[in-house]
């Protein structure tokens, strides 16, 4: 652990002070898992904000940590709305008050108007057997309409304690928002085989994974230099136009694999599928510790019959495992189950990967400044967030 003079623990509570990068980063190895949003190098990505590393020391002791990311109020730079993205990482079983008291002073004492936070905390599980029930039956609509879900008591209790203490949720009905996604896709991975992961997979899925081996899809990781991500980002703007949505720009990514990858080599990797010389699908994961995520994904429109992106996800989920990772992340979905929606077809996707569907805790908002705060509010529905 981090050495440090002795600091005192008022009443109990975990003092929170700033901590440096190797020492953020120090502990981040220590845990089982952390989101890459809470590595130091996540703050070197997000260059529009200031960010920081900040520890909780029982004592000398760091007992958690979090990286702030410190968003500047339009023409008022000396406040800011702290954000700690799928973080804090605390012990969240314990007495929420204690960990987040000590972290609203720190920060209202360093000009923040308000913090925002998602606690990498569970509430709802449900099987992929269960969602694809609800899809096929008109009278479900959403995944909280399913019954039977196996519920997490520590999610429920971390949920009740922020609405208690003041904490206003931030959760879009629809499952995305500004922020980060409430609802996840998630497939388990300890314990598992190769053949159990595949059986718990649908049969198309099953299917384009065999056809794409069968017509020659060759996948290949990507030292993220300059030729493989131009290719990727080249295909990623192909697929923004296809499916009508924003392209970060190349400069983000290169940006994004230097900092990750000068953090831990192994953290973010490229994988391109080609089929007879033509890049066919790329995508993007990210790992720390024992979980692996899907960050990024991109796919031609010519030859989609090869199965490309097929073929990247199980080059993706079979290297995940062989690095002793617990659970392979596919990020974001909508709530909706609803079999008109336009959205339920990136559910039906994800959900052919086997797994269960995951409702986490969600971004929550305390005001520390309140009139700043809604001004701060009106200012962001007016421009659409």
């Amino acid at each position: 652990m981090p050495s440090t003079e002795p600091t005192p623990t008022a009443a109990g509570k975990p003092v929170v002070k700033p901590i440096s990068a190797a020492e953020h980063l120090a502990f981040a190895r220590s845990q089982r898992s952390v989101s890459f949003l809470q590595t130091p190098a996540w703050g070197r990505v997000k260059t529009e904000w200031r960010s920081e590393s900040l520890g909780w020391f029982d004592g000398r002791r760091l007992v958690g940590a979090g990286l702030v990311l410190h968003r500047p109020l339009p023409r008022l730079d000396r406040l800011t709305l702290a954000y700690l993205p799928e973080g804090p990482v605390i012990d969240w079983s314990g007495e929420i008050g204690a960990w987040l008291d000590p972290l609203a002073a720190y920060l209202k004492e360093q000009g923040a108007f308000a913090i925002r936070l998602g606690p990498p905390v569970v509430t709802d599980t449900w099987s992929a057997a269960q969602v694809k029930e609800g899809i096929a039956d008109p009278g479900i609509r959403r995944l909280t309409d399913l019954t039977g879900q196996a519920g997490d008591p520590v999610g429920t209790r971390v949920s009740n304690a922020l609405k208690a203490a003041g904490w206003l949720p931030q959760n879009p009905e629809d499952g995305f928002g500004v922020g980060h996604p409430q609802f996840k896709y998630e497939v388990p991975l300890a314990g598992r085989s190769e053949e159990e992961l595949l059986g718990g997979m649908n049969q198309q899925w099953r299917r384009n994974i065999k056809k794409a081996a069968k017509e020659g899809v060759e996948v290949t990781v990507g030292g993220g230099g300059p030729e493989d991500l131009k290719a990727f980002h080249d295909l990623y703007v192909h697929t923004a136009q296809r499916d009508h949505f924003t392209p970060r720009p190349l400069h983000y990514f290169e940006t994004m694999f230097a900092a990750l990858n000068a953090e831990d080599p192994e953290r973010i990797t490229l994988y391109l599928a080609h089929h007879q010389g033509d890049l066919v699908a790329a995508t993007v994961l990210v790992r720390v510790g024992a979980h692996a995520v899907y960050s990024y994904g991109a796919s031609a429109t010519a030859k989609r019959e090869v199965r490309g992106s097929n073929a990247c996800q199980w080059a993706m989920i079979r290297d995940a495992r062989a690095a002793g990772c617990d659970v392979y992340d596919l990020r974001g979905i909508t709530p909706t189950l609803d079999a008109d929606d336009p959205h339920v077809g990136l559910v039906q996707f994800k959900v052919g990967a086997g797994g269960r569907a995951v409702r986490y805790v969600g971004e929550w908002d305390l005001p520390l400044r309140p009139m700043t705060y809604r001004a701060f509010d009106l200012y962001m529905r007016r421009r659409g967030r």
